[in-house]
């Protein structure tokens, strides 16, 4: 049975349900895009996936932000469905943190084909308050943005949690009560209001991992992180950490509760460990267990500073049914779809392989391995670019900086599962003016299968 809309009063969806049987096909994605040159300036733009549109495949708009250095990551949004209720609030402005610099943009998206920067949030605000390195960004129900911040003024190691006004873009302050322990190491996050529950992950200290990977850092308890934390919503204070395996626990990177806001359960990938972890509230004790349920083998390495290649889970999106969990292996060049309907159990129904004859598509040749994904509201288009960071891209895949990102489509069964590469479809990047550039995290205008909580 269909939901109705007749009595929506806010951005987004009524429920999970909702957004999967009645969201629209996307016909735009909002991609941000680091410079391949770092003297060069990143944008924001819009490339347009309408198979209909006479420019499909194309870059249809686009923001030149005005300064250098700045890293544009991650991005999230004024308002989702979180705010689904507030018939005040729309969904409007992208927020763009950048790593590198600390600077915060907000770009109205309300025209999809012209993209307008509104506001700035200098690297001094966030400097004078010990907030450095901005990371995930998620719209919260009481109209506050929420940005992970992963270092302080100097880059060294320190998680926190910067709260924005949404209306006005001001600084609020530290989400955590002044009481509350902090981590040490910081990276995403992912809350769950009805279960009153935030759960964060770890990078590492952003003065080591900004200059790249060095393989005698990853056993060293100030550098990078294997730890993940968990914080009462309601009271913003942590009250439990679940250290990890030294080995397959390694940076726990991007996380995801099941989209039910009922439900206590989700994952988590590490990158270095390329494992993928569920976890769940024990009804007995009340504490959250973690439990390892997918660990990806390293392959054979020949002229790298490690013995074996791991696969670096960087990635993981679950479609809006909880159905599927997809999980980017970033080295390995390979994309898994597990079937999550056993929770504790994923099974791996289907798998994508950038084989030699993928390596060129359309006469384009594709540098890098799956990295950030975003699914179609349905879970039947996966979307996929293939740059991490630009220090990393430049120690692992330096032909990404020389040629530039890409961007693919994936078919995915949904129904016995399964992924094909969609050979009509790419977006290169390396061929935008001024590049080429690194394309990472993308947003569809209504919402998307990473950025809409329900509260």
């Amino acid at each position: 049975m269909k939901t109705c809309h007749c009595y929506q009063k806010g951005p987004g969806y009524a429920s999970p349900t909702d957004a999967f049987l009645n969201g629209p096909r996307e016909k735009y994605l909002f991609v941000v895009c680091a410079n391949c040159d770092p003297t060069k300036p990143d944008r924001i733009v819009t490339v347009d996936v309408d198979p209909e549109s006479k420019t499909y495949c194309s870059v249809v708009s686009q923001v030149v932000l005005p300064y250098i250095g700045d890293e544009v990551h991650h991005t999230g949004w004024n308002a989702c469905s979180s705010c689904y209720n507030d018939s005040a609030v729309t969904r409007k402005y992208l927020v763009v943190p950048c790593l590198n610099s600390s600077r915060i943009y907000f770009v109205d998206t309300t025209d999809p084909k012209g993209l307008q920067l509104k506001k700035i949030v200098e690297p001094e605000i966030m400097l004078k308050n010990n907030f450095s390195f901005p990371h995930t960004s998620h719209c919260l129900g009481d109209g506050n943005i929420m940005i992970s911040t992963l270092g302080d003024v100097n880059g060294d190691g320190k998680g926190d949690f910067v709260l924005f006004n949404g209306r006005t873009f001001e600084l609020v302050g530290s989400w955590p009560v002044a009481s509350s322990r902090k981590p040490k190491f910081n990276y995403d996050f992912w809350y769950q209001p009805r279960q009153n529950v935030m759960i964060s992950t770890e990078w590492g200290s952003p003065k080591h991992f900004m200059h790249g990977l060095d393989a005698s850092d990853l056993q060293k308890d100030n550098v990078y992180g294997r730890k993940i934390h968990i914080w009462d919503w309601n009271q913003r204070k942590m009250i439990q950490t679940v250290e990890l395996n030294s080995q397959d626990g390694l940076l726990p990177f991007e996380i995801r509760f099941l989209h039910n806001p009922e439900s206590d359960e989700g994952y988590f990938g590490t990158a270095i460990g390329s494992a993928l972890y569920h976890f769940n509230k024990s009804k007995v004790s009340g504490t959250f267990k973690v439990q390892k349920v997918v660990s990806i083998p390293s392959k054979p390495a020949k002229d790298w500073f490690l013995p074996e290649l791991p696969a670096i889970v960087s990635d993981i999106v679950i479609s809006m049914d909880d159905k599927y969990l997809y999980a980017s292996c970033w080295l390995h060049g390979e994309i898994h779809q597990y079937d999550i309907t056993n929770s504790c159990s994923p099974k791996l129904v289907g798998k994508h392989q950038e084989k030699e004859r993928v390596r060129e598509l359309k006469g384009k040749s594709i540098d890098g391995g799956p990295q950030m994904l975003q699914l179609s509201l349905d879970g039947k288009r996966l979307y996929v670019t293939t740059s991490l960071y630009r220090a990393w891209d430049q120690q692992f895949y330096p032909n990404l900086l020389k040629n530039g990102s890409k961007m693919l489509q994936i078919e995915c069964n949904t129904e016995t599962g399964g992924l094909s590469l969609n050979e009509n479809f790419i977006i290169n990047f390396g061929e935008i003016e001024d590049g080429p550039f690194l394309a990472h995290e993308m947003r569809y205008p209504g919402g998307d299968c990473t950025s809409d909580i329900w509260v």
